[in-house]
């Protein structure tokens, strides 16, 4: 039997398309005008002379040393949570004991705590510890607040491999450290590349502590050098649109190299 074309779903498909692409043709064609074309033709125009000054630009008005900043967080913060998340949901997974539950408990205790509320406090425990205006200020908050949801899709990773596994290996004389290392981590990579992907997505469009907690331009990230398109006399709407193209791009990269991991991360099935 002939399958009838589903002309509704076609449309509606069309429309979703639409929707989506028109901000995206928006934001790149604006970034191959020049400002004074953009104010001329408008934002659906698409550019008579191509240009990539804008880019350019963005990096000679200081954006490089905030997209180097950006990066330096993100890997900091990543590293982080990759060394203490593994053991602790580990531990979590295979512990029977009181004290490891509790931890578990104050962990999903700060699930509960956003860092609204907590920001005040925290200025003031960075500037005592003298870290204020340093990236070293940035990374410690913005990983510790990475830590309690890592912790709870790791955990939820390792729980779905099978506990015949860890009997076959005790059975063969494996200890704990060579369990983790040999079998917990390789049919975890779902959970950990979702947790690579969160704590990177935090870091890197991180915008409270940032403000907060660093105040020269030295230690500015790029949620905070997007501003420095915006002058008392208005904006620099393609120079601006160029920044946040360069700011997708390392999240972007990121996502495909680990898609596949994360989706089975996200669907529970990261050890399976």
């Amino acid at each position: 039997m002939r399958r009838r074309p589903n002309y509704p779903a076609g449309a509606g498909s069309l429309l979703w398309l639409l929707l989506v692409g028109l901000p995206l043709y928006v934001m790149l064609t604006a970034t191959l005008k020049s400002r004074s074309e953009y104010a001329r033709g408008g934002p659906l125009a698409f550019p008579r002379e191509i240009t990539f000054d804008n880019y350019t630009g963005a990096f000679s008005g200081g954006f490089g040393q905030y997209f180097v900043n950006t990066i330096v967080v993100t890997v900091c913060v990543v590293g982080i949570v990759l060394l203490l998340v593994p053991p602790l949901a580990y531990a979590i997974v295979r512990s029977r004991s009181r004290v490891t539950s509790g931890v578990f408990r104050l962990f999903l205790l700060g699930l509960a705590i956003p860092a609204q509320a907590v920001i005040v406090p925290m200025f003031y425990l960075i500037s005592q510890a003298g870290l204020y205006d340093n990236l070293v200020g940035v990374i410690l908050p913005t990983a510790a607040f990475c830590l309690p949801i890592s912790a709870l899709i790791l955990s939820g990773a390792m729980r779905d491999i099978n506990p015949e596994l860890f009997e076959a290996m005790a059975m063969d004389g494996a200890t704990p450290r060579r369990m983790f290392f040999q079998l917990v981590l390789p049919l975890s990579k779902g959970g950990l590349s979702t947790i690579v992907v969160f704590s990177a997505l935090q870091a890197w469009n991180g915008f409270l502590f940032p403000l907060v907690l660093t105040q020269s331009d030295d230690t500015k990230l790029i949620t905070l050098g997007l501003y420095d398109f915006q002058t008392e006399h208005g904006i620099d709407i393609p120079a601006l649109l160029a920044a946040v193209v360069l700011s997708m791009v390392p999240v972007l990269l990121v996502y495909l190299f680990a898609r596949r991991a994360l989706v089975q991360g996200l669907m529970g099935v990261g050890g399976k």
